[in-house]
């Protein structure tokens, strides 16, 4: 019996070594289309059990060379040397590492600090982790007190993004433009950042986020106004959709006075009804959101005369009223710009500390950088530097909460005008807007009528 029993044994891990040398025959060979074809599926596969794998080995050695291990105490050697007739010294210790949990091109996993370390010495050592690891990059971030969250992507998500157009007008300000370093989607959620600030020289992506930007918020129920001083040759294009546009200075200021008024008549409609914002009120007295994109923002403020100088001061006083009250209002802003800096006049930075989310494309001179993501973060002006010509739609985005790299959606100029045409029903007719600058609504030509909100709303 024991000799039957040995000789199953033997057979059932001689069948398990075939299977085993089987699917990796198949994974050798299927590999390469996998991974082209597939390569979520080829990553959760094959590619993080290796990781996994490769990791686990290389950690001890990899903390040591990058200056992170620390020595045991001096006794401990001395000890060692008597105690274990010249064995070696006990091994210096190496941060606690967690479990490494999967992404979809990627993995995360948790670091716990030694005492005397600091989330920066792990994030000088980045660079060393993903040469190490062959990966793409590796990003470090502090998580809490004493912990550091590391994520590797194995490949670009950058390169060509894979996220899902938005379809339909899902919820209210908010829109899918684009995609995130980390593989998820990259959300611009006016609700919970209301103001904007979207620099990047000539051909660095800012107009397609404009036009991503555009295209998510067409089919939902908002007004969208228009200011573009350089006689509209950007924001025309959504012209059917847009409820008043301004091609020049003059207009602008007052198409911004008109909105200043109209964001005031919202504060009174609060405050009779003892509510914060409108969203309070009752639903059918609820405003229509008005979102204001304001496309190169120096041509407002460059001067040339006094007459140029006092409307430049008008246009920037409005802005910063805008900013200021408009959060709560219903009223947001989305300004941009190739080049944004100080030398246009003490009220561009008035206005940059008032726009809390920024979007940094490649730019063509630091100070722009500087002014849009140095009050935030000295690591995403870094990011942003970075970004090469070839890096078209590549931007660094922050807020408050931190930075990450994304790239925006292509969307081209004929399909613009085509979302601009499809949804053109729903610009709303705002009288004030429309009388400030002397014209028509290209879009609707009577009241707006509000419909019944959307059941996730």
């Amino acid at each position: 019996m024991t000799a039957i029993a040995a000789a199953d044994s033997s057979t059932a891990g001689s069948w398990l070594l075939a299977v085993v040398a089987v699917m990796a025959s198949g994974l050798l060979i299927a590999g390469p289309v996998l991974r082209r074809r597939y390569p979520v599926a080829w990553w959760v596969i094959v590619g993080y059990p290796l990781a996994c794998l490769h990791v686990a080995r290389t950690w001890r050695p990899l903390m040591a060379g990058c200056g992170l291990a620390v020595s045991r105490k001096a006794a401990l050697v001395v000890v060692s040397g008597l105690v274990g007739k010249g064995a070696a010294p006990p091994q210096p210790r190496v941060p606690r590492r967690g479990a490494l949990h999967p992404t979809a091109q990627g993995f995360w996993f948790l670091v716990r600090l030694l005492p005397g370390q600091v989330p920066e010495s792990f994030a000088k050592a980045a660079p060393a982790m993903a040469e190490d690891w062959q990966v793409h990059a590796v990003r470090v971030t502090a998580y809490k007190p004493g912990v550091v969250r590391i994520v590797a992507s194995a490949t670009d998500p950058l390169k060509e993004p894979q996220v899902p157009k938005q379809r339909g007008p899902g919820r209210l300000l908010r829109v899918v433009v684009g995609a995130l370093e980390t593989g998820s989607q990259w959300v611009l959620d006016l609700r919970s950042v209301p103001h904007w600030l979207i620099v990047g020289a000539t051909r660095s992506g800012k107009s397609t986020l404009i036009n991503a930007l555009v295209a998510g918020l067409a089919p939902q129920h908002v007004a969208l106004v228009g200011i573009d001083c350089k006689g509209g040759m950007e924001l025309s294009l959504y012209g059917p959709r847009l409820s008043a546009l301004a091609t020049n200075r003059a207009q602008a200021v007052k198409l911004l006075a008109a909105l200043v008024d109209l964001t005031l008549d919202r504060m009174a409609i609060c405050r009779a009804a003892h509510v914060r914002n409108i969203w309070g009120l009752a639903e059918k007295e609820q405003p229509v959101p008005v979102v204001v994109i304001v496309d190169e923002i120096a041509e407002l403020f460059l001067i040339a005369n006094r007459n140029e100088k006092d409307e430049a001061q008008a246009a920037s006083t409005a802005l910063i009223r805008l900013a200021q009250l408009g959060a709560a209002l219903g009223v947001y802003l989305v300004v941009a710009g190739q080049r944004v800096g100080s030398d246009l006049g003490p009220g561009v930075t008035a206005l940059r500390a008032q726009l809390g989310g920024r979007v940094c494309h490649r730019v063509a001179d630091p100070g722009t950088a500087e002014m849009a993501l140095g009050d935030l973060n000295p690591d995403a002006l870094k990011a942003a530097q970075a970004i090469t010509p070839e890096q078209a739609g590549t931007a660094v985005i922050a807020s408050g909460d931190g930075w990450e790299r994304a790239r925006s959606h292509l969307i081209s100029e004929v399909e613009a005008e085509a979302t601009a045409a499809e949804y053109a029903h729903l610009a709303p007719y705002i009288p004030e807007l429309v009388d400030a600058i002397g014209g028509t609504s290209a879009g609707m030509t009577k009241p707006f009528e509000r419909p019944d909100r959307d059941e996730d709303e």
